[in-house]
């Protein structure tokens, strides 16, 4: 492709032929314009926002949104066409969530963001693990707790942990908080911080260098989650002989 003479020149001459092929696939834009037409409206938003933490059926929306069933049907349709939202039949029920796509993942997030609030662990009874959830998925949530214990000089993010043990996101969420009782980053922060705690008081390591074996990157930010844990900052604890 030929690269387009600007008519006017800033500084030093540009490279934009990188740019325009990208401009040029008009088609790509448009699918983005399509997700973003569906979420044009208040109520999709909503409705949208609140799949992202539960699945349900069109009567429990409905009870939740409250509206009338054939209105968050209404809404439903151009949600599932978008690829937004995923549907599952059970009998003569239709379960609706989120997508697990990075579309929706990256929708989810920049509409917390701009609202500015944080994202629940659960979203009222829908958030607790389902009556009918399938076999071994509690212990799978008990596998997937004995792996970060193993590994907590690492981060896992929940997409790493959901793609690697074949879990949604959502029923990870869900599931881990009905089988600990918390969320899972505030679940395994406890352990980290109880771990840093017995370090400091049973080896001379460094404060960095057990920030990095409980997975912190930085000993500033280990040492300020330490004090909101403990109430003193990791040298303070470590004289203090814990």
């Amino acid at each position: 492709m030929d690269e387009i003479k600007l008519p006017h020149r800033h500084g030093e001459g540009r490279d934009t032929r990188p740019l325009q092929e990208q401009l040029d696939c008009v088609g790509r834009f448009e699918a983005v314009a399509d997700v973003f037409k569906q979420l044009d409206d208040t109520t999709r938003l909503r409705i949208f926002w609140l799949l992202c933490h539960c699945e349900e059926c069109v009567v429990n929306l409905s009870a939740m949104m409250r509206m009338s069933s054939p209105a968050v049907s209404h809404h439903l349709r151009p949600l599932k066409n978008s690829g937004l939202i995923v549907s599952r039949r059970v009998g003569k029920e239709v379960y609706y969530r989120a997508a697990d796509t990075e579309c929706s993942r990256l929708l989810h997030q920049m509409m917390e963001r701009v609202m500015e609030i944080t994202c629940p662990e659960q979203c009222g009874p829908c958030g607790e693990a389902p009556a009918d959830a399938p076999p071994g998925q509690m212990e799978l949530v008990r596998e997937i707790h004995e792996e970060l214990l193993r590994h907590m000089d690492r981060r896992f993010t929940i997409e790493e942990l959901s793609r690697q043990y074949h879990i949604n996101p959502t029923t990870l969420k869900a599931a881990f908080k009905a089988a600990y009782g918390t969320s899972l980053a505030a679940h395994i922060k406890g352990h980290r911080m109880e771990r840093a705690a017995q370090l400091l008081r049973e080896t001379d390591r460094s404060v960095a260098e057990i920030a990095e074996a409980v997975g912190y990157d930085s000993p500033s930010r280990f040492s300020a989650a330490f004090k909101g844990v403990f109430g003193v900052l990791p040298r303070e604890h470590r004289r203090s002989g814990g």
